[in-house]
């Protein structure tokens, strides 16, 4: 049979049997519309599986729909009709998915990100800690009382009975050694990251 009814009078023919249900009328109707068909929206969707299912929605529809075919009109157009259209709702859903999956993984590394800024500021706060440890403990008090509970070094003065310059020296000095402790800390604590990201590789 030809890729397309040659004759209006046998396609009317055939296309009020398959209004009234005619099952083979339609595997007739199908047979001679689904080359064309299927080679155009696989031209759109550049999918084999994406095509039979759209080929198949269109059908469906079709027949579904049996009832308010117009004899009197280009059945051609109205399946191409039908395909064209099934073909834009599949690439407006498409597009929203690729929308929903961008926006879901933007959430994701946010989330990451702030998951890693919080266990950084964790981690340098308890390197902190652990140096502020290691001062001598004089140094330790002045550091402690003036950086971290934010007196003045004249408060701190009177508090402890020590000069200003000598609370400021002990200032100096303990924030170079705190500076040193955490550089150390931070690159051992980066080599183990390191490490561990090439032994999981």
């Amino acid at each position: 049979m030809n890729e397309f009814l040659n004759h209006d009078e046998d396609e009317m023919w055939l296309l009020s049997q398959v209004r009234e249900g005619d099952v083979k009328a339609f595997e007739q109707v199908y047979h001679i519309y689904s080359p064309k068909l299927y080679a155009n929206i696989l031209k759109l969707v550049k999918s084999v599986t994406i095509t039979e299912e759209l080929l198949q929605d269109t059908f469906q529809r079709v027949w579904e729909h049996r009832h308010t075919i117009d004899t009197g009109k280009s059945f051609r157009a109205y399946i191409f009709t039908i395909a064209r259209n099934l073909v834009y709702d599949y690439f407006n859903k498409a597009s929203r998915q690729r929308l929903l999956e961008r926006y879901l993984q933007v959430k994701e590394e946010k989330a990451a990100e702030k998951i890693d800024h919080k266990l950084e500021q964790k981690e340098s706060s308890l390197i902190l800690e652990s140096a502020v440890r290691q001062l001598p403990p004089q140094r330790k008090l002045v550091y402690t009382l003036c950086k971290i509970e934010g007196r003045s070094y004249e408060d701190v003065s009177k508090t402890l009975g020590i000069s200003e310059s000598t609370i400021s020296d002990h200032i100096v000095k303990a924030t170079k050694s705190i500076k040193a402790y955490y550089l150390s800390r931070d690159f051992v604590y980066k080599s183990i990251i390191t490490i561990i990201a090439v032994l999981n590789f």
